[in-house]
């Protein structure tokens, strides 16, 4: 089983444009994974074109199945109101009305079950550089963290789930152990795919879990640290890791072929 994990950054490109749903079709074509986690999707949203980003995700790697994890309504912007949201689970059935953000997990292969786990944001802020929508001029903000979430998917002989972890890693670690605790409820072994915003062999410190993946994935242009894992938590094994820059997305890909152990 191929097991790939992207940030999208809601479709972004190097210009900082994000794609149409053409674009993104055409982007990820071909990509050889029977189950892909993805985080930084756009659901509804105007600056990706309101383009469900799961649902064209999903086509564009012929995903069958798949489930989208908004973690909040609105835009995750500094100068826009959200709405943060736990525990939400959206397929291919449902509708989703205005915009929305969060991660998705994708699948080839018949799913058994389907979970989600809301993991609450953390307390500190990010340092952010951005235009006043006052002025024009640029000036430091303080953007606050947002909800969390990961997504899991039964398939048959392990569980695969998705996720993306707070910007701060004190935050993150913390809401690795949480989910770490909620995989023990899991049908094993389990496989944990995504940005988790620690740097190299930390998720592995965290959990005790076996990177399948040792490879640098952000800033896509030149990565300087791995921050997007796919990462065993007892009884897989991984062979054929890559890391890949796609045309799309501010991290690199990562992707192995896991096994059990």
């Amino acid at each position: 089983m191929r097991v790939g994990t992207l940030n999208l950054a809601s479709g972004r490109g190097d210009d900082g444009a994000s794609a149409s749903r053409a674009g993104l079709l055409a982007a990820l074509a071909g990509l050889d994974v029977d189950v892909l986690a993805v985080q930084e999707v756009d659901v509804e949203q105007r600056r990706s074109h309101r383009v469900h980003q799961p649902g064209a995700v999903a086509e564009a790697v012929g995903a069958t199945d798949w489930r989208f994890a908004p973690t909040l309504a609105g835009t995750p912007d500094p100068f826009a109101s959200w709405t943060a949201l736990e525990g939400v689970l959206h397929g291919p059935d449902d509708a989703v009305t205005g915009p929305h953000y969060g991660v998705a997990l994708l699948s080839r292969l018949p799913v058994r079950r389907w979970h989600v786990l809301g993991l609450r944001a953390g307390p500190l802020k990010l340092p952010l550089v951005a235009p006043d929508p006052r002025t024009g001029d640029r000036r430091l903000w303080w953007f606050p963290d947002e909800p969390r979430a990961a997504i899991a998917a039964e398939l048959d002989g392990l569980t695969v789930v998705g996720t993306h972890l707070s910007f701060s890693a004190p935050s993150a670690a913390r809401q690795l152990r949480r989910l770490h605790r909620w995989t023990r409820t899991l049908p094993g072994p389990v496989l944990v795919a995504g940005d988790l915003n620690l740097g190299g062999s930390l998720p592995s410190v965290v959990t005790g879990g076996r990177r399948l993946v040792s490879g640098r994935t952000w800033p896509a242009p030149d990565p300087k640290v791995q921050f997007d894992h796919l990462l065993s938590l007892g009884g897989l094994t991984g062979t054929d890791p890559v890391v890949t820059r796609l045309p799309l997305g501010d991290h690199r890909m990562a992707a192995v072929t896991v096994a059990p152990g």
